[in-house]
């Protein structure tokens, strides 16, 4: 399904429902399946949270996780923990996805992993085996923080616990604290310093959830009102002191011309009209945002050099060389600097096309989709992959107020 969108507006004003965390949904599933805890309530309803709550409910020998990054990697773990035997795959892209890090960790515990395709790359057939811990593992950091993650919601339970030690640059370390911070909640001890986990062997106590607005899904609403430059929106349910790392993206908005007024109920997003010459900034510790943010600044005629997009290669597609092309088609020539790096210097090039490939990601749709506020007769294509994370995003992109 393609959609067309037609708006040139002056003004942007209206309520925007969030989904809940998807990255806070996926964890406390996880927590909640390993202590014992009943479902947390408002749980995510995207694609991938959904996948991975039935391949932890269910007992069939093959899992298919889609496009599911995370469910693959927590399942990962989750399964080598937990016995049995499992096939593990997913989509093709999935197949294309890097999970050598953790599969060599899981190795190192006693984990009997195979590849059924590739070597490194999906599909996994996990064997039957008794994980040992009491030992320090170091871990790539570089590639992807959901790795971390998946060996440490599992460690509680190993004996003699684990210890992680990290190297290279830590990408996407608000997720790291994440975990951590939910394990606490669920009753372990973990130690987290900068580069080195600690996490002694224990047990997760029962315990009720129940998940926070997802902070990631807020961006399109900024970058709305970014592009249009007029206007206010309410999104509910947002916290100032989330879990989330990417609630920290306001102050990065802030230099687009939008303020967030805090409320007890969510917050209010409105334009203030002073905006940057040159946007610059590192999403190292968000990178689900960059893409929200290159797209904006085009629209905005604002030149950028942005870093910290390292992780981005290994996504649901290629978002570096996805937003390169797809921005070339309207007109804009982006320019790779270093690996994990992109910027744009105000070269403009002849006009392609209105029509937007997804790549079968959906921050690649969404993203998107506020340029049509700009470029009236947008197409954005396989514009339903949004449900990987945000089901009802177009519902809610439509039914904001417009003056």
């Amino acid at each position: 399904m393609d959609r067309v969108i037609a708006w040139e507006k002056e003004k942007v004003e209206g309520v925007a429902v969030l989904p809940a965390s998807k990255s806070i949904s996926n964890r406390a599933l996880v927590l909640s399946v390993l202590s014992g805890s009943p479902i947390p309530e408002n749980l995510s309803d995207s694609d991938d949270t959904r996948v991975l709550q039935e391949a932890l409910s269910g007992t069939s020998d093959l899992v298919h996780v889609g496009h599911a990054g995370t469910a693959m990697r927590f399942l990962t773990a989750y399964f080598a923990l937990k016995g049995g035997v499992r096939e593990l795959t997913g989509s093709e892209r999935m197949k294309q996805r890097p999970l050598h890090v953790l599969v060599d960790a899981l190795r190192k515990l006693g984990a009997k992993i195979a590849y059924l395709g590739e070597e490194g790359f999906p599909p996994l057939w996990i064997s039957p085996s008794s994980l040992q811990g009491g030992k320090e593992l170091t871990l790539d950091a570089s590639v992807s923080s959901q790795y971390v993650s998946a060996l440490m919601m599992i460690a509680p339970l190993l004996p003699g616990g684990l210890t992680i030690s990290l190297r290279g640059k830590i990408v996407s370390g608000s997720y790291i604290r994440m975990t951590a911070a939910m394990m606490r909640q669920f009753g372990a001890v973990v130690d987290l310093e900068s580069e080195r986990i600690t996490i002694p062997e224990g047990e997760y106590k029962p315990t009720g959830s129940r998940i926070e607005a997802d902070w990631t899904a807020a961006s399109y609403f900024y970058e709305m009102l970014v592009l249009v430059g007029q206007g206010r929106i309410f999104i509910p349910d947002l916290k100032s002191d989330s879990l989330q790392g990417d609630a920290r993206q306001y102050i990065l908005w802030e230099r687009l011309g939008i303020q967030t007024e805090w409320c007890d109920n969510g917050v209010y997003l409105h334009a203030s009209g002073q905006v940057v010459d040159f946007f610059e900034a590192d999403f190292t510790e968000m990178p689900d945002l960059a893409l929200t943010f290159i797209v904006a600044c085009c629209l905005k005629n604002i030149s950028f050099h942005i870093r910290g997009l390292e992780t981005l290669h290994i996504k649901e597609c290629d978002r570096v060389s996805a937003s390169v092309c797809e921005l070339r088609k309207l007109g804009y020539e982006l320019n790779v600097p270093e690996h994990g790096e992109l910027c744009w210097n105000g070269e403009r090039n002849t006009f392609v096309s209105l029509e937007i490939d997804t790549y079968q990601d959906h921050r690649m749709a969404m993203a998107f989709a506020p340029a049509g506020l700009k470029l009236s007769g947008l197409v954005i294509r396989n514009a339903g992959v949004v449900s990987k994370s945000f089901p009802t995003f177009w519902e809610q992109f439509n039914n904001l107020v417009i003056e």
